[in-house]
């Protein structure tokens, strides 16, 4: 049984997104590729915040809020869905977006996730890279009070122990897909395990991995999630999985003696050596990671994070760290919008 089955939820993905197998990037990297589609959860665009929004929105909704406010980059994808979700449920929506220094320009102020959150009919407040974020938030946030609304605060990527929610039920679904034969395998896996070697994904905010992390250790399985980092060295960004993962565990009441700090620690694995020169900046290794997998797969990946999550496993592999002939699935958090931010890039 699920362990948030008790815990209120909104309905806003389409779900199960697909698993999905990569023939020829398979051939290319000498794996056995899955990709666990999160591009397809289907809110203004699709991806892996939308999950996350499930379980916010039914909070906001417990609290009687009539406002979203949330923040993060101008290119920010949970920006967006922050605002499609908040256009389908009748919220008024307050995004507090910061410049990125060292960003394309051309069209990265006005087309791509920005031009969606306008059409969304979200109130956008611009900030210079100098500006401090969460303070400019929390004035927004008791200004819209002083002035008779009840406002919601969603922090950056949607990544609080609430919406870490949305990915330990990513992996009950996983778990289903997998015992209707979505993917080959033995008896042994259709009865419990998530059946990969590695998980891969894209890790900023830390709440997606936090979640998946959660939802493996709730339902005993030892699959390894290995987070490439898209804003950080691996020094800072496993403190902040680690400190969200033990948060999620305590409240889903799990037994700190059955789940000691020692246990999370070795769950977290994050490699920062893929990120660049900072969020949202372009890297050769991106560029060639987002058009080999348009070139061979269809596939449309984005600049910010699941371009350079994807670099990060073509390297691995081509390293030898990842081992010729792995069960590996690549959980796309989405994000192709921003593409149309980044054309000069391309």
């Amino acid at each position: 049984m699920s362990v948030i089955k008790h815990i209120p939820r909104i309905k806003l993905t389409h779900s199960p997104t697909p698993l999905e197998y990569a023939p020829r990037l398979s051939e290319l990297l000498g794996i056995e590729l899955w990709i666990k589609r999160d591009d397809c959860t289907g809110l203004g665009g699709g991806g892996n915040k939308t999950r996350k929004l499930e379980f916010l929105l039914a909070d906001a909704q417990s609290k009687c809020a009539d406002t979203l406010v949330t923040l993060g980059g101008i290119q920010s994808n949970h920006a967006r869905q922050t605002a499609a979700a908040a256009a389908k449920f009748g919220f008024d929506c307050e995004l507090v977006l910061q410049a990125v220094e060292g960003t394309p320009r051309s069209n990265y102020m006005n087309n791509g996730n920005i031009l969606l959150d306008k059409l969304f009919g979200s109130k956008i407040h611009t900030l210079s890279d100098d500006q401090d974020i969460e303070e400019f938030a929390q004035g927004l946030m008791q200004q819209l009070s002083d002035h008779g609304k009840l406002p919601y605060l969603i922090p950056i990527g949607g990544s609080n122990s609430i919406g870490s929610l949305g990915y330990v039920q990513c992996v009950y679904e996983l778990l289903d897909q997998l015992s209707t034969d979505a993917i080959e395998c033995s008896e042994e896996d259709q009865n419990g395990r998530v059946n990969f070697d590695r998980i891969i994904l894209a890790t900023g905010s830390a709440g997606t991995q936090a979640g998946l992390l959660a939802g493996l250790i709730a339902t005993n399985d030892q699959t390894e999630v290995l987070g490439i980092n898209v804003s950080r060295p691996s020094s800072e960004q496993d403190p902040l999985v680690y400190q969200l993962l033990k948060q999620v565990m305590a409240d889903l009441n799990f037994d700190p003696k059955k789940v000691s700090e020692s246990m999370l620690r070795a769950r977290v694995k994050t490699n920062g050596d893929y990120y660049g020169e900072g969020y949202g900046q372009v890297t050769e290794a991106m560029l060639e990671a987002v058009k080999t997998c348009a070139e061979l797969e269809g596939l449309l990946l984005d600049p910010v994070y699941s371009g350079k999550a994807m670099a990060g496993l073509f390297d691995l592999c081509r390293k030898g760290e990842i081992a010729a002939g792995s069960r590996v699935m690549f959980l796309h958090t989405g994000g192709s919008v921003g593409l149309f931010a980044y054309q000069e890039a391309f």
